[in-house]
């Protein structure tokens, strides 16, 4: 079954509620790192809302994703500016498991114990 959005959104909100009532500093923190760009505001609100919801699937954070989404709506963000953004985030995350994999291959180079391949092995068909 998928997830409820609207219901897991105000069911978040009252959570971080709570925890703003034990730990007011750290919630005031958050709302200044939030309003950061919006000083400037250079990108734009639906940009940076668009950009928050590429970066929420690349940290699989489901109630990013479901504020994110609302907020990008609210600004005016279209199905499609959303998909296109989804894209941009869809292929950052294949190319850093790519350079991920790079970086598997050079831990298993240096392993004491790594199998090598024979060199005078000759064609492998």
């Amino acid at each position: 079954m998928m997830l409820d959005w609207n219901d897991y959104r105000k069911q978040l909100a009252t959570e971080v509620k709570e925890i703003g009532q034990l730990s007011p500093d750290t919630i005031k923190g958050y709302i200044t790192l939030g309003a950061a760009g919006q000083k400037t505001d250079l990108l734009g609100a639906k940009f940076r809302e668009l950009i928050a919801l590429a970066v929420a699937v690349g940290l699989r954070c489901d109630g990013c994703i479901t504020v994110h989404t609302e907020a990008a709506i609210k600004q005016g963000a279209t199905r499609e500016e959303i998909v296109e953004a989804l894209g941009v985030a869809t292929a950052v995350n294949a190319g850093a498991a790519l350079v991920y994999s790079a970086r598997v291959l050079d831990a298993f180079k240096e392993h004491p114990s790594a199998v090598r391949p024979q060199t005078d092995a000759g064609p492998c068909w």
